[in-house]
């Protein structure tokens, strides 16, 4: 394996190049540009690369497919980190272009949901087409092939590109978060500001399903942070869940959580516990009566008492 190496959803100048930036890491790793998550991850996978960080969720369009399909499916792989990046758009064109000029415009398809109100305001009649990367856009409009590309004001140097218009978002403080995958190994200690991310499967679709599946996360009191469905690719209905949720493995909240879920799901895919992004432990409030690790100990406890005859 490469130590020395990162992989992230390329080409260069993607927003997924900048999060990688920002992980104090990544000076001394070689960074290589990756055609698609995929392949960023199986890089992983086979042995090319120690880490890969690829984009995961959005906070306009919601989870990045993608990602999740990847880390739901094939050869297991472990998320140990996760960047929070302030996502804002430019519209990059060729040197001498006006906005009169453009009538194609590329992105990335994650992109198109946070510059859609931008585009029927001021280019209502531009033809979107879909780019594998934003920065891959700002490559086909180098070439020609399109007359503006929605990608970072920073990718507008490496393809020689003008921002004919900068800060472009529908919605303020967009976001999106990445997370740094690599080769399933024991999780990182707790920091008391964690998250955890799991994938389940449920045995069949009867009335009450899902909530069996969250029962076993309320009653122990675990937050959920997300929770999306994704299609098993097994016929129409059925569905696996990603699910983030607030906590680490050794919280013993969590860990009955995932034993609970461990004995009634046919399948659940276990993807790490990391520190949240951008939280502090002072953050994090108490937990709720009854669920924090003294608690499940104290009952513990009392259990064995009642065992040995001395309730």
């Amino acid at each position: 394996m490469s130590a020395t190496r990162f992989t992230y959803l390329g080409p260069e100048g993607t927003f997924t190049e900048a999060a990688l930036r920002t992980l104090p890491e990544a000076a001394t790793r070689e960074l290589v540009p990756m055609v698609s998550v995929p392949a960023a991850l199986d890089a992983v996978r086979n042995g090319e690369a120690a880490a890969a960080l690829v984009p995961i969720e959005n906070s306009v369009e919601g989870g990045v497919t993608a990602t999740l399909d990847e880390l739901a499916s094939g050869e297991p792989l472990m998320i140990y980190r996760e960047v929070l990046l302030p996502i804002a758009f430019a519209l990059l064109v060729r040197p001498g272009t006006k906005l009169s000029d453009v009538k194609t415009v590329t992105g990335h398809p994650v992109a198109q949901p946070q510059v859609r109100n931008w585009l029927r305001a001021h280019l209502p009649d531009a033809v979107w087409e879909s780019a594998a990367s934003n920065a891959d856009g700002a490559r086909l409009v180098q070439e020609g092939r399109y007359d503006a590309a929605f990608a970072g004001e920073f990718a507008a140097a490496t393809y020689g590109l003008e921002a004919l218009v900068t800060e472009i978002h529908d919605a303020q403080n967009a976001e999106t978060r990445f997370v740094l995958v690599g080769r399933p190994a024991r999780p990182s200690a707790p920091t008391g500001a964690d998250k955890t991310s799991v994938v389940l499967w449920m045995h069949d679709d009867h009335p009450g399903a899902l909530l069996e599946l969250l029962q076993e996360f309320a009653v122990r009191g675990v937050n959920l942070m997300l929770i999306q469905s994704r299609p098993t690719g097994e016929g129409i209905g059925n569905y696996c869940f990603a699910v983030d949720a607030e906590g680490h493995v050794s919280d013993r909240r969590m860990g009955e959580a995932l034993m609970g879920l461990k004995r009634t799901c046919p399948q659940i895919r276990f993807l790490g516990s990391y520190p949240r992004a951008g939280v502090a432990q002072s953050d994090v409030g108490e937990a709720r009566p009854g669920t924090a690790d003294s608690d499940f100990t104290a009952a513990s406890d009392w259990l064995t008492r009642c065992l040995d005859g001395r309730p």
